[in-house]
């Protein structure tokens, strides 16, 4: 548990370094004379609501040192997600990490000057209340194997992922927002759920291996599409289809198909620990956004 808060907290932070970085990385992003907020509303001009995911954006993204940081902090923390991983059951695993939005608020608040509401503050506890139940009802990983079959159908999830990316380009704003972080979402869901499929560590057994492809590509498209919904559109409609994607269908996974179990007698603290750190995490979506509007007033004077 301490390494997926370990993640949480990494993952969340890069999220400030990361937003703030893609708003001042590419040209174009914007129309003439629109503000950030315009952007951020989804409301963007026909040029921009043409866009889908912009692969580009990630080459001019790398220039920025904050981008760069925070890459640094989300590898740290995928390795403290697949310590997690290989031994807490996937939905306690994914709780946490979708509580990365309580740290991306706080570091906001702390780091940008972004000012939070007394109901945002509420939501940070709620989701911290919602992980001390998950912690407490959590029992070990499931004890079933992955069959080839499953393998096989997280990569599959992987490619659909790609083309959620390729056909939000033509969906209205909102909807597009969304359909990329949902899209995300799922990817990161992949993840989660291929590290408990990969059965040994070795090179040899790792290249022949279905869900060390899933987990590449899942986590690949992911990020690509996370780093768009950062850029353009509603960024926090993104975050909350992107929470609601990583967080309920590898729980699923878990549960039905790889044996996740809470402690005996604890289940309905274990679902009622989920749920609600899930809702304080869905209340806090709009922090993927509140840091990108001050990193894009940021790059425009420093240009």
């Amino acid at each position: 548990m301490l390494c997926a808060l370990g993640a949480s907290m990494c993952f969340g932070t890069a999220t400030v370094l990361q937003a703030i970085a893609t708003r001042a990385a590419g040209p174009g992003t914007e129309p003439s004379g629109a503000t950030s907020g315009d952007a951020a509303s989804g409301d963007a001009a026909s040029g921009d609501a043409a866009s889908g995911v912009d692969a580009a954006l990630f080459l001019r993204a790398v220039r920025e040192w904050r981008y760069l940081a925070g890459l640094a902090l989300d590898g740290v923390g995928f390795l403290l997600q697949i310590a997690a991983l290989r031994s807490l059951p996937i939905y306690a695993v994914g709780a946490a990490l979708a509580a990365s939005l309580a740290v991306t608020a706080v570091v906001a608040a702390w780091l940008l000057g972004v000012r939070l509401s007394g109901i945002e503050w509420g939501a940070v506890a709620v989701v911290c209340a919602g992980l001390a139940m998950l912690g407490l009802a959590s029992g070990e990983e499931g004890d079933r194997a992955g069959s080839t079959a499953l393998k096989y159908a997280m990569a599959a999830t992987a490619f659909a992922v790609l083309l959620i990316g390729a056909l939000a380009g033509r969906l209205p704003g909102r909807a597009r927002a969304l359909a990329l972080g949902l899209g995300a979402g799922f990817g990161f869901g992949v993840v989660e759920v291929s590290v408990r499929l990969i059965d040994s560590l070795a090179l040899s057994a790792l290249v022949t291996d279905p869900a060390t492809y899933a987990l590449l590509l899942g986590g690949g498209a992911a990020f690509l599409l996370l780093t768009s919904a950062l850029q353009r559109g509603s960024v926090t409609t993104a975050t909350a289809g992107m929470v609601v994607g990583e967080t309920i269908g590898p729980a699923v996974v878990g549960v039905v198909w790889l044996g996740d179990r809470t402690r005996e007698g604890l289940e309905w603290l274990a679902v009622l620990g989920f749920a609600v750190a899930v809702a304080g995490a869905l209340a806090l979506a709009r922090f993927g956004e509140a840091p990108a509007d001050d990193g894009a007033k940021a790059g425009r004077g420093t240009a």
